[in-house]
């Protein structure tokens, strides 16, 4: 059976870190899948008109477009470059959540994240996404400076 790593990415270089944590654990594990995952931040509870939601799903295509070609493909092909099995997703959603939910819909046994946070007043009310990760995940979560 082969294991599956979900890496988060969010495009700064904690991610980079990331990979290379879930690289040197994959080559551990043997026959093992990693998915780089880019997780949009995007709420659901936003009120507009029929006009400005067709303009909000065309901005949600082109945001997918870019993490796909900018920050996605680029560490896939790195990937597969040095001989792993990897493979892209980019979702929309709550980042916490939508890193757990491919997780559980991967069947991967643990997630890998670099550390970076929500600062100051957004942090204190809300929490960062990697905390919620941390405290909500179905699997293990490592965090990466």
């Amino acid at each position: 059976m082969t294991s599956k790593i979900v890496i988060g990415l969010d495009g700064t270089e904690t991610g980079e870190r990331a990979i290379a944590f879930a690289k040197d654990l994959a080559e551990r594990i043997g026959t093992c899948e990693l998915l780089i995952v880019y997780v949009i931040e995007w709420s659901p509870f936003t009120f507009q008109t029929p006009e400005e939601n067709a303009l909000r799903h065309k901005r949600r295509e082109e945001e997918v477009e870019l993490a796909t070609s900018r920050v996605v493909a680029p560490a896939v092909d790195a990937l597969k470059a040095a001989g792993f099995n990897a493979q892209g997703i980019v979702r929309h959603g709550d980042v916490a959540e939508t890193l757990n939910t491919i997780t559980v819909e991967n069947e991967a046994s643990q997630i890998v994240v670099g550390r970076s946070s929500a600062d100051g007043f957004k942090k204190r009310i809300f929490g960062s996404s990697t905390q919620n990760l941390v405290m909500h995940a179905d699997v293990p979560v490592t965090v990466v400076n």
